[in-house]
């Protein structure tokens, strides 16, 4: 099978390490599901990968990628939930945990993420426990619908598990442009939320007010007011503003550090303003039903900002360039919305 994979560890040059070539096909599990791979998105998880993040070197080759959207291989389920061979289908990709999400693997086994320990998604087929396996909602595209499974569900874990606000709340989404960022926007709006944002970029704000944003800020600068939650996936570049935003009793979700992970505390604040920080990683796999159904019934169609085509039928060194050109749009972090790789 033809996969994008990472053929080794390294932390300063990742695109160096990023593979595109012939690897032995995912090895069939029972309880588990297989899909003819359509659309995947690059993430921030893809380039740490390849630096060593989560991954070590002496589990190389690891197939990236950690969402898809795709074809159903076989029949799964029974009754009213059955799905089909032929099925347009999405991938919850967290595997492992206690309770309702250690489906498909051993019941003490640690949650993990797809391209971790088993492999991830970006081949020609991808596999998962069959519970992961959600159809598609009816309204987006392949290369929609593939965004879902991590960016899409961060946002909703952190808006409505983490955050948990309701209509007429509001929130302040920091460094628009991002996958997490801009569906986080989104999603806001459609649930009734007034939604302030942040971008250094002019061009991204402006953006962000199309999708539904009511103010957009330059980032640092002050608010209206301050605000019941704030979505946080930049770190240290925002933290202190993210802190000095929030209301007394308000709830910082925080999902990602892309500017880095060592921010001032602010403990004082946090403690004397009873502020609430929460970690969020992805969701739960009733979250991504919930998101599925939101998306369907709002119709809602994630951002793309660009679009490359793997053929799998090409040489090996044609083929790498689009990945490579995907993977490189995502390190400079200059996109607004999901870059997407569909597979052909």
């Amino acid at each position: 099978m033809k996969a994008i994979y990472a053929s080794g560890i390294n932390y300063d040059d990742p695109l160096s390490v990023l593979s595109v070539g012939e690897l032995p096909d995912v090895p069939v599990r029972p309880n588990w599901a297989s899909i003819d791979v359509r659309a995947v998105t690059v993430n921030h998880h893809d380039l740490w990968s390849l630096q060593g993040v989560g991954l070590s070197e002496k589990q190389t080759p690891m197939i990236l990628g950690t969402d898809a959207a795709g074809i159903l291989r076989e029949d799964i389920g029974t009754g009213r939930t059955a799905m089909h061979a032929g099925d347009e289908v999405v991938l919850y990709t967290l595997v492992g945990g206690h309770g309702g999400d250690s489906a498909g693997v051993g019941p003490d086994e640690r949650r993990t993420i797809l391209s971790e320990k088993y492999s991830g998604t970006m081949g020609q087929q991808a596999s998962v426990p069959a519970a992961n396996v959600f159809r598609k909602p009816a309204n987006l595209s392949m290369t929609e619908a593939a965004a879902l499974g991590t960016s899409w569900l961060t946002a909703y874990s952190m808006l409505f598990s983490a955050a948990r606000v309701l209509p007429g709340d509001s929130v302040l989404v920091q460094g628009a442009g991002g996958g997490v960022a801009t569906a986080a926007i989104q999603l806001a709006h459609a649930a009734g939320l007034e939604v302030f944002v942040t971008s250094r970029s002019e061009e991204k704000r402006d953006r962000a007010l199309a999708l539904g944003a009511d103010v957009a800020v330059e980032a640092g600068a002050r608010l209206p007011k301050k605000v019941d939650a704030v979505i946080e996936s930049v770190g240290s570049a925002t933290w202190s503003h993210s802190v000095k935003s929030v209301r007394p009793g308000g709830t910082i979700a925080i999902c990602g550090a892309t500017s880095g992970d060592q921010p001032g505390a602010e403990l004082t604040r946090i403690f004397f303003q009873d502020l609430r920080v929460q970690g969020v990683t992805m969701g739960s796999r009733d979250d991504f039903a919930r998101l599925l159904h939101f998306v369907e019934h709002s119709d809602l169609h994630p951002v793309i900002a660009e679009k490359f085509t793997w053929d799998t039928s090409a040489e090996d060194s044609t083929a790498a360039a689009p990945v490579h050109d995907a993977f490189a749009t995502v390190l400079t972090g200059d996109q607004f919305g999901k870059v997407v790789i569909e597979v052909a």
